[in-house]
């Protein structure tokens, strides 16, 4: 028999990603990252000047930071006992858009955090690795977290009966995203683990008949 499925992204979900960043950037790299504003690809900029960063130097800081820096990052609060408390009900698998030989890496960080946790690895829309996930697993419930708006789109577009959470757990950038309820493409919006578990536990524990409301 089946067992229900939690499928999650893994930065601003699980872990802190984006002000562990900002913090190396500063200390290591002269470039000031300003958590405030929506846009991340004209958040950086170098000290002393007005110019945001060019995308091509932008993606090689991000990639030197996930090759040299992943110690930084610390779990978002309530998350590790979440997942824990989860995981007696449910499998529980990462979905994050990193470069696949990145994936032991990220297996072995959530480790260290007390997540023992399978990762899948993505690059782009997160709709059809989803799909594939759900085709190996077959669960007969699945629910989808993320931290962006665009991935829960995909997922709506390729797997819509997949109920989907949208959850930022990085409060210095949670407000300035694009809600991904408000666009029809979640069926919750919840920033914070503790509020979050009782929604998720009842969205993987429900009847199979009620995953498509």
């Amino acid at each position: 028999m089946t067992r229900p499925l939690l499928i999650t992204d893994c930065d601003e979900v699980l872990l802190h990603m984006i002000k562990h960043f900002r913090d190396w950037l500063s200390e290591d790299e002269g470039v000031q990252f300003d958590l405030a504003n929506g846009e991340f690809f004209r958040s950086m900029r170098r000290v002393g000047s007005d110019e945001p960063l060019e995308q091509a130097e932008m993606w090689q800081l991000l990639n030197r930071f996930f090759d040299t820096q992943m110690h930084r990052q610390t779990p978002i609060e309530g998350a590790v006992d979440a997942i824990a408390a989860i995981r007696e009900h449910a499998d529980v698998v990462v979905l994050t858009n990193l470069l696949d030989f990145r994936r032991e890496a990220r297996e072995a960080q959530l480790l260290g955090h007390g997540m023992p946790l399978r990762v899948f690895t993505n690059q782009g829309p997160k709709g059809p690795a989803l799909q594939a996930i759900l085709d190996e697993y077959k669960p007969n419930r699945a629910v989808f977290i993320d931290d962006l708006s665009q991935h829960h789109g995909s997922v709506f577009e390729v797997s819509p009966h997949v109920r989907r959470l949208h959850l930022c757990g990085e409060p210095q950038i949670a407000p300035n995203i694009a809600c991904a309820l408000q666009l029809g493409h979640a069926h919750a919006r919840i920033d914070d683990w503790n509020s979050a578990l009782p929604w998720l536990l009842d969205s993987l524990m429900r009847e199979e008949e009620d995953i498509h409301e």
